[in-house]
C-alpha cells in the first residue's frame, strides 16, 4: 500500500509543476515574434529594451509579485521626449494597446533624459521596474495611478516621493510644437490628458511598468536584469 501511495505522488509531481507554468513561461518563446508582429521597431522601441523588460517582468512573475502578467508597460527614456516613447503591450493577445508621449523629470534633462535619482526632492525620474497599484484622485494631478518601485536604491522611494502616473498639458504634441520638446514633471511619468484615463484603467492593479535608460550603473546592478 505504501509503495502505491508513493507511486501516485510521483505521478502527480509533473501535473503540479505544469499547473504552476506561468503565462510568462507560455509566451516567452514568442517574444521575438511579438516584437516583429507588433512592429515595435517601427514605433521606436529597440528589441534589446523590449527583451530586457520581458526578462525583468518574468522574474517578477516568478516571485509572485504581479496580479496581471499579460500587460507590460515600457517608458523608454533613451528616446527624445518628442517621440511617442510609452508602450502598453498586451503580451498574451499580442497587441500594442497604446503608444504615446510620456514626460520625464525636470532635473533629468531637457529634450532627453540623462540624470536619474531615487531621492526625495530631486525632481528626477527613477529607473527600473515598478508595479502599478490603484488609481487615486490627486488634488493637483486629478485622476492618477500610484506605482510601487521594486528596485532598492533605484526606485524604491517612489511611493514616498509621490511618484505617480498622471496627465498634464505639457505632455502633448501641441506643447512640443510651441516649445520644441515636452514639458517636464517633478519626477513622475506624465501622459497626455486624452490618453491618461484609458491607460490607467488598463494597466492598474498589479501590472509591470519598466522605465528604461541605458544607464550603465543601473543595467549592471539591477537584480531583475542580471
Amino acid at each position: 500500500m505504501r509503495k502505491l501511495i508513493i507511486y501516485i505522488v510521483f505521478l502527480c509531481i509533473p501535473l503540479a509543476n505544469n499547473a504552476r507554468v506561468s503565462s510568462y513561461e507560455a509566451i516567452k518563446t514568442d517574444n521575438n515574434d511579438i516584437y516583429s508582429l507588433l512592429n515595435l521597431a517601427g514605433s521606436g522601441l529597440s528589441k534589446d529594451v523590449f527583451l530586457m523588460a520581458v526578462k525583468g517582468m518574468g522574474k517578477l512573475e516568478q516571485q509572485g509579485l504581479l496580479h496581471n502578467s499579460n500587460l507590460l508597460t515600457i517608458a523608454d527614456y533613451s528616446q527624445s521626449s518628442n517621440k511617442k516613447r510609452l508602450y502598453v503591450i498586451d503580451l498574451a493577445n499580442k497587441k500594442l494597446l497604446f503608444n504615446t508621449y510620456v514626460a520625464h523629470g525636470r532635473n533629468s534633462g531637457d529634450e532627453f533624459a540623462k540624470n536619474f535619482s531615487n531621492d526625495n526632492g530631486s525632481l528626477k525620474s527613477s529607473l527600473g521596474f515598478f508595479i502599478t497599484e490603484q488609481p487615486i484622485m490627486g488634488s493637483h494631478t486629478g485622476f492618477s495611478l500610484q506605482i510601487k518601485g521594486l528596485e532598492k536604491g533605484f526606485n524604491d522611494n517612489a511611493l514616498q516621493r509621490a511618484i505617480i502616473i498622471h496627465s498634464a498639458e505639457y505632455a502633448t504634441e501641441n506643447f512640443i510644437k510651441k516649445n520644441g520638446r515636452l514639458g517636464r514633471s517633478y519626477g513622475c511619468p506624465v501622459l497626455p490628458p486624452d490618453m491618461n484615463k484609458a491607460i490607467i484603467e488598463t494597466i492598474k492593479g498589479g501590472s509591470c511598468l519598466f522605465i528604461y535608460h541605458p544607464d550603465k550603473h543601473y543595467i549592471s546592478s539591477s537584480d531583475l536584469l542580471n
